[in-house]
């Protein structure tokens, strides 16, 4: 775990200390992002050490060809992959001609990081003896703009503590950059244009096959005590690379500074001709600010971001910590301005998992985003879904299905399948109830039902004719069965009848039934639009009717519980608590035929349709189930410490809803799953909001009224939280004592408090 070294802080992120073991995990741990662009923490000086070198652009991505020994009809062609994109952070220090690399320095003191979750900057500090002798401290401050969100900045500050030294500092770009988890390690990336101009340096570049075209560019001015050094640079160029070499003679204890502005302009959102033009604009605009004003702006863009979204926790630093890097981390990876663009589960801090989209956005980064930011957010990740329906379709067709059947991807970049593991791509179908359910949450949420007859019908009823033909009638049965799947539980694959799966298609198609009738009677131009486009009959819809009446669900009469699958009991039941430490995490010390002969869970399945459908099923029913599953839940996806969360304070178990709630707030941060070096979790963070909003506040929509069932942990002194309903902004603190509710806005809002009707009045503090 990284409790050793990242210490406790309500509103940073902090590493002191300097470990060569560490380097990775904190390039993870301190990455920084503006929704367009992000990068993980590497040094700016050179490093020879342990590495992995990563920055990346907002949907810019590369189609790597599948690597299998085997072909399928309907296997994806291509594992879309996020592209390392080429580096601008990049300083090359050296003094009297050796290079500033901390990997070789006789010793490294006072090292210090700090990740500013409030005002959105990075900052590392340190003191290093270099092979020749001499002492150098180091102080560096980097973010990327969220108002000019094309640019970054860096102020590298210098000092030569025993001696007058020349200093040569190199500001570059390097555009020879590759990915570390290529699968035939093919070039990326062909460079074009290499130029210099001024203080000012670019890399013209497309990516192969896809070919977005991309700017990367870069400024540079010194100063030496706070004036201006007049020192001209040489120009440094190779095949891949452009630097601007300063060389100085700085005065023992005179302070170099390097202000270095970054980024990439991009052809989706400028024409191709033109990038390097709308680089020198952005660069004009970044120069006129300067460094302080450009970090100024960035803290009240901050301030602003934190004003909607900061959850506060008294009396626990470490629960309050992990909750605003959760958000923080949330926001820096997507601020939902495109609508082109989704949430990575790795965001902009790694390569792992590749695609741009997985169920996690519609499962559980949705009503961070309904709640935290306005309606258009939301709005534009079901467009994103809609945009890719005809993609849906055209996946359904590879694999036999018709008429406009709708499949959405595990893992996409422009809406195709991009999934490299057959039991996922194939049978992991559930992800499409999970777009459906989205839209139902949208509107549950927002009251705001203009997104179903414009787009979210024609989704709904591409899903519905998916689930209508990948069932097929039992006659032993004599219901509709589903065979082949993989449910949310991966350590499961190939199973007949999930119940979760099973149970979200019912839903899906009883939900699509009820929209029709509805857009039908109140939006009757959409309706004919939308029949019309479909060809939808009244036969099919009553085939449709057929299946959702009649769907099989497994179950046990013994333990009164579904069953997660058919013959789930057949397994050998022993429970996580009964397995040797030593064996633990399963998935890296069984082989994966052990895994699948266990009964172990990796996240939430039966359950997450408790989650879901948590009106569906008394409380009792929800406290058997979750008896019954969670002891065989081994929670090794970052996705299931959330739902049991919200579950278990649900049923009023707060130490474990706690310890849920920590393991998915800290995650990363204690780096549970010993992989946080490959990246963070960040789809994942998400769910941290929701444990304490929906698990501990006990907010829900029920019969179109926002309701709250507040619970507070015995380790904290009380916590607050904001939550944006339908354009009212709520605000909710919890204690001990009791809880109250504040509204902004003009208009008075009657919410449900455990059960019981609580009117509130702007300008009043109510008290529940």
């Amino acid at each position: 775990m990284n409790q050793d070294y990242i210490k406790a802080h309500p509103w940073s992120i902090i590493e002191e200390g300097f470990s060569r073991d560490q380097v990775e995990s904190s390039e993870s741990l301190f990455s920084i992002g503006n929704g367009a662009m992000g990068q993980r923490a590497n040094f700016e000086e050179h490093y020879s050490g342990e590495t992995f070198q990563g920055s990346y652009i907002a949907g810019v991505y590369y189609p790597d060809k599948t690597r299998v020994g085997w072909w399928k009809n309907g296997y994806p062609e291509y594992f879309a992959k996020v592209l390392n994109a080429p580096n601008w952070i990049g300083i090359e220090v050296f003094l009297n001609g050796t290079s500033l690399d901390l990997n070789t320095c006789k010793k490294v003191e006072y090292f210090r990081r700090e990740l500013n979750m409030q005002q959105g900057w990075y900052k590392r500090s340190f003191v290093a003896t270099l092979p020749n002798d001499l002492e150098v401290a180091v102080e560096v401050v980097r973010f990327l703009s969220l108002d000019l969100d094309e640019t970054g900045a860096i102020q590298y500050n210098l000092q030569v503590l025993n001696s007058d030294t020349e200093v040569t500092m190199v500001p570059y770009l390097d555009g020879g950059i590759k990915n570390k988890d290529t699968n035939w390690d093919d070039k990326f990336w062909n460079i074009t244009h290499i130029t210099s101009e001024g203080n000012r340096a670019f890399v013209e570049s497309h990516t192969m096959k896809t070919h977005f075209s991309v700017c990367t560019f870069m400024q540079s001015e010194l100063y030496v005590d706070g004036a201006k050094s007049d020192a001209e640079p040489t120009t440094k160029k190779d095949d891949t690379s452009v630097g601007h070499s300063y060389s100085i003679e700085l005065a023992k204890d005179e302070t170099l500074t390097l202000i270095k502005f970054g980024g990439y302009s991009v052809d989706r959102n400028h024409p191709k001709d033109k990038l390097k033009q709308a680089a020198h604009a952005v660069l004009d605009e970044a120069s006129q600010l300067g460094f302080e004003a450009l970090l100024q702006k960035q803290k009240e863009a901050w301030a602003q971001i934190w004003e909607m979204s900061d959850i506060t926790i008294k009396g626990d630093v470490q629960a309050q910590q992990g909750i605003r890097f959760n958000i923080f981390q949330l926001n820096q990876t997507y601020l939902g301005k495109d609508s082109r663009l989704n949430i990575g589960p790795k965001g902009f801090t790694g390569e792992k998992y590749g695609g741009s989209t997985y169920w996690d956005t519609e499962a559980y980064c949705l009503p961070f985003y309904m709640a935290t930011k306005n309606q258009e957010v939301a709005w534009n990740l079901l467009k994103y879904r809609y945009n890719h329906l005809q993609k849906a379709i055209e996946n359904a067709e590879k694999l036999g299905f018709s008429n406009g059947a709708a499949l959405y991807p595990m893992v996409t970049m422009n809406g195709e399948e991009c999934h490299n593991e057959w039991e996922i791509t194939f049978e992991e179908i559930h992800r499409n109830g999970a777009i459906a359910f989205a839209i139902y949450n949208y509107h549950r949420f927002t009251g705001d039902y203009s997104y179903i007859p414009k787009m979210g019908l024609e989704v709904l009823i591409g899903i519905a004719r998916f689930w209508h033909q990948r069932v097929n009638f039992s006659e032993e049965k004599q219901k509709y069965v589903m065979l082949g799947v993989t449910g949310p539980n991966e350590y499961e694959n190939n199973i007949n009848n999930n119940w979760y799966t099973n149970y979200l298609a019912k839903w899906c198609i009883e939900y699509a039934l009820e929209q029709l009738k509805k857009v039908q009677e109140s939006y009757p131009d959409d309706y004919k639009r939308i029949i019309g486009k479909t060809n939808l009959t009244p036969s099919e819809t009553e085939d449709w009717a057929k299946v959702a009446g009649n769907m099989y669900f497994p179950c046990s009469e013994k333990h009164e519980v579904f069953l997660q699958q058919d013959g789930f009991l057949d397994k050998k039941m022993v429970k996580v608590q009964d397995l040797d430490k030593s064996e633990r995490p399963i998935n890296q010390k069984w082989s994966w035929d052990r895994i699948l002969r266990s009964p172990y869970i990796k996240q939430a399945d039966v359950l997450q349709g408790f989650y879901f459908f948590e009106n569906h099923f008394t409380t009792e029913e929800l406290e058997r189930h979750f008896d019954f599953y969670e002891p065989f839940t081994v929670h090794e996806s970052s996705l299931s410490p959330c739902v049991h969360s919200i579950q278990a304070a649900k049923l009023g178990r707060m130490e474990q809803a706690y310890t849920f709630y920590l393991r998915t707030s800290r995650l990363d941060l204690d780096d549970y799953n010993k992989e946080v070096k490959e990246g963070l979790h960040i789809t994942s963070m998400a769910g941290t909001w929701m444990s304490i909003v929906e698990g501990f506040g006990g907010m829900r929509v029920l019969n179109d009224q926002l309701c709250f069932a507040p619970k507070i942990p015995d380790q904290w002194e009380s916590y607050s939280f904001k939550v944006n309903f339908r354009n009212q902004i709520i605000t909710i603190h919890v204690s001990a004592k009791g809880s109250s509710f504040e509204i902004t806005g003009n208009k008075p809002l009657t919410i449900q408090v455990d059960g019981k009707p609580v009117k509130l009045a702007p300008g009043e503090t109510t008290q529940a």
